[in-house]
């Protein structure tokens, strides 16, 4: 067995560092950590304890709340994306006629253009059933066939 091959597992598990804590949750609470020290830096006392506020609800939803179990930003970014893309797309079907090129000396008429035939609903049925049961069922026609020349009817 030369072709044995190891199957990664669990790859949507993300890597622990400390504890229950993730490598993204880590980096996470270190950048909010930073914005805060730089809010410390910046604003006076009233303005630093409201934007340290701000800033760990942001850290903590960011870093710890998950959403259908995917992380935040993830659940985030497609709900933006949702209200940048139309709401409603609709496929509008436009008949184009189709015209062959001529050549020399011959003249095309639109009666030589092969028209698609319309295949019944019943046989869509038929065919879908043929493919749903993987060949075992063949098709009325083909019953019928076999039933005949087992019971020799003519």
């Amino acid at each position: 067995m030369k072709n044995r091959f190891i199957v990664p597992q669990f790859i949507d598990k993300e890597d622990k560092i400390w504890g229950p804590i993730t490598v993204r949750q880590f980096i996470l609470v270190i950048v909010g950590a930073f914005f805060i020290f730089l809010a410390y830096k910046l604003s006076d006392f009233s303005l630093f304890i409201f934007e340290t506020v701000i800033i760990v609800i942001f850290t903590a939803l960011f870093a710890f709340y998950k959403v259908n179990g995917a992380p935040f930003h993830v659940f985030a970014l497609n709900f933006i994306e949702t209200f940048r893309k139309p709401p409603i797309r609709v496929w509008q079907k436009e008949h184009i006629k189709v015209q062959e090129q001529k050549l020399k000396g011959e003249d095309v008429k639109e009666e030589d253009i092969p028209q698609k035939s319309i295949v019944p609903s019943k046989r869509l049925s038929e065919l879908s059933l043929i493919i749903d049961t993987g060949g075992a069922y063949r098709g009325e026609k083909e019953a019928n066939e076999l039933n005949n020349l087992s019971y020799d009817i003519k």
